[in-house]
């Protein structure tokens, strides 16, 4: 599975409809898991961003289309970022040769 980091940012629809946050988040965890990812850890945040997610997908479309799903729902606007673990940032540093 592959690891990405979601940067997600209410919309004034999401902000105005806080209080069922909690409930569209269980919807997004299975949503995602219909599509074979899974959620790894999830943070309301301070600052730039309102929320962080960690999540696993199985590929980078399926990562796609789950943000994509996201914001089809108008709650949410996101940053997915790929993650690579330490493992393979030591294995890409190291074949830099």
């Amino acid at each position: 599975m592959t690891t990405y980091v979601m940067l997600l940012n209410w919309t004034e629809q999401g902000v105005k409809n806080v209080r069922d946050s909690p409930k569209r988040l269980d919807l997004a965890r299975n949503v995602l898991g219909e599509m074979g990812g899974s959620f790894k850890h999830f943070f309301l945040t301070m600052g730039d961003y309102d929320m962080v997610a960690i999540v696993e997908a199985p590929d980078d479309a399926v990562a796609a289309r789950f943000a994509l799903t996201l914001g089809m729902a108008g709650n949410v606007r996101s940053t997915t970022l790929k993650a690579f673990p330490e493992a393979a940032y030591r294995e890409l540093i190291a074949s830099l040769g």
